[in-house]
């Protein structure tokens, strides 16, 4: 169990049984009539906690003792678990974890989208542990500490939290905190280094170091060293994104392979691509499943960053047509089909907040269409794609609100069903959710 927070001598505790799991991870209960949002306390539990903020329709609270433990806690694997921010779950089971995030999406699709899907498909899960392949890293120097730290925000989001190692990170930088922190305060300029982007393919992880100030020669020296005695590449970034560039070796170059489906996929360490590799695999075979594509049909990938799904997709559909709206995704996605041999995806930039229907290369006939947005959702999309008339639509989503949202728009605007639904655990520990939905013209 993990170590109780710090809390004032004065602050009093209350006592509360937990029902519910938030979409923030935190226990709730209701006392006095009234819902409290306790971090730490899961459901099940009889917790003592004290007060930290008080509203008018709810208040918020920390567990400090657990009195009766829910029969799903268990002992959290990472020691930094009570202070760290990385991930809020870790106290609950496994098991446990996709149960709630698949109560939280069919939730959301009831409650904001006036939908139930007419089947739900076996979560999409895989292993727990190690398993974040990008992430951003906090570095401070603390004065007061005569220290450096390096890790994310301790639970609280102001500070960054101390830590030794990550249980959740890939292991060639999880396990190498101490080392990376060692490294960072050698440098002459490591007052001057807030944080640090990490990228993981198949075969080498990557380091992007931003900096404040230009480096000196001894510490690139230090950089390289670094990056060779542990096999990582080594980025610079002194400025903004377009500014990364490699340090060491000249070309480190990252790259992620979908076996079922014969592509390797490369990507800049900035690139935005799936954080869970063994996920992602899962996912886009799962996808594939659902589309049942025919030789003959025309797809449509919207939102298709660095080409994950379009060239899966294009081994089984006559065309695909990819639209992204960051043009460097999209130049990585043609070399990537180049790269695989593929001649029958075309992809194109464009803002997809606006009606691509009169754009040039607009395909017109489609037969089936992948969406897999950010979490602000597709609802222009949605519009545009509902009078074209896809016989199937495959939606990814990583925020359930807002694919409920825009379900609503195609159930009960545009005459599709909402066919099936299935629940990914891409961010385990975690209280983020992901789904897969299908809706196909009724």
């Amino acid at each position: 169990m993990p170590a109780p927070l710090p809390k004032k001598p004065e602050q009093k505790l209350y006592q509360a049984d937990v029902t519910a799991l938030s979409s923030e991870g935190r226990g709730v209960a209701r006392v006095d009539n009234k819902a409290v949002f306790i971090d730490d306390a899961l459901p099940g539990d009889t917790v003592l906690f004290h007060y930290t903020r008080r509203k008018r329709h709810y208040d918020e609270g920390v567990m400090d003792t657990v009195v009766a433990p829910s029969p799903e806690r268990v002992e959290p694997a990472c020691r930094h678990f009570a202070l760290c921010g990385g991930c809020c779950l870790q106290h609950l089971a496994g098991a446990e974890q996709i149960k709630v995030k698949q109560t939280q999406l069919l939730e959301d699709l009831t409650r904001i989208g006036g939908v139930t899907p007419e089947q739900i498909l076996t979560p999409v899960t895989a292993g727990q542990w190690g398993y974040r392949r990008k992430a951003r890293l906090g570095v401070r120097y603390v004065i007061k500490k005569g220290r450096l730290l390096v890790g994310f925000r301790e639970k609280q989001g102001r500070y960054i939290a101390d830590l030794s190692r990550c249980e959740i990170l890939h292991p060639a930088v999880g396990l190498r905190l101490q080392a990376l922190r060692t490294l960072i305060q050698g440098l002459k300029a490591y007052a001057h280094i807030p944080q640090i982007e990490i990228a993981v393919g198949d075969d080498r992880a990557a380091l992007v170091f931003r900096h404040l100030q230009p480096l000196e020669a001894e510490d690139l020296d230090r950089l390289r060293q670094f990056g060779r005695w542990y096999a990582l590449g080594i980025y610079l970034q002194p400025g903004g994104m377009d500014s990364v560039t490699p340090l060491w070796p000249e070309d480190p170059r990252l790259s992620y392979r979908l076996p079922a489906h014969g592509v390797e996929i490369r990507f800049l360490p900035t690139d935005f691509i799936q954080v869970n590799a063994d996920i992602n695999r899962r996912l886009v075979d799962l996808v594939m499943k659902l589309f049942d594509p025919q030789a003959g049909e025309h797809a449509l990938d919207l939102f298709c960053g660095v080409g994950n799904f379009t060239l899966p997709m294009a081994r089984a559909f006559g065309h695909v047509t990819g639209v992204e709206g960051d043009s460097g995704l999209v130049h990585r996605a043609r070399d990537n089909a180049a790269h695989n041999g593929i001649s029958n995806a075309a992809f194109h930039t464009w803002d997809l907040n606006m009606d691509m229907r009169q754009q040039p290369w607009w395909p017109g006939a489609i037969d089936k269409v992948l969406l897999d947005p950010p979490r602000t959702g597709a609802r222009e999309a949605v519009t545009a794609l509902a009078g074209m008339k896809p016989t199937r639509i495959v939606y990814v989503s990583c925020n359930p609100a807002t694919l409920a949202r825009d379900a609503d728009i195609l159930v009960h605007q545009h005459g599709y069903r909402l066919s099936s639904v299935a629940a990914v655990d891409m961010f385990p520990h975690t209280a983020h959710v992901e789904g897969v939905a299908v809706f196909d013209k009724a």
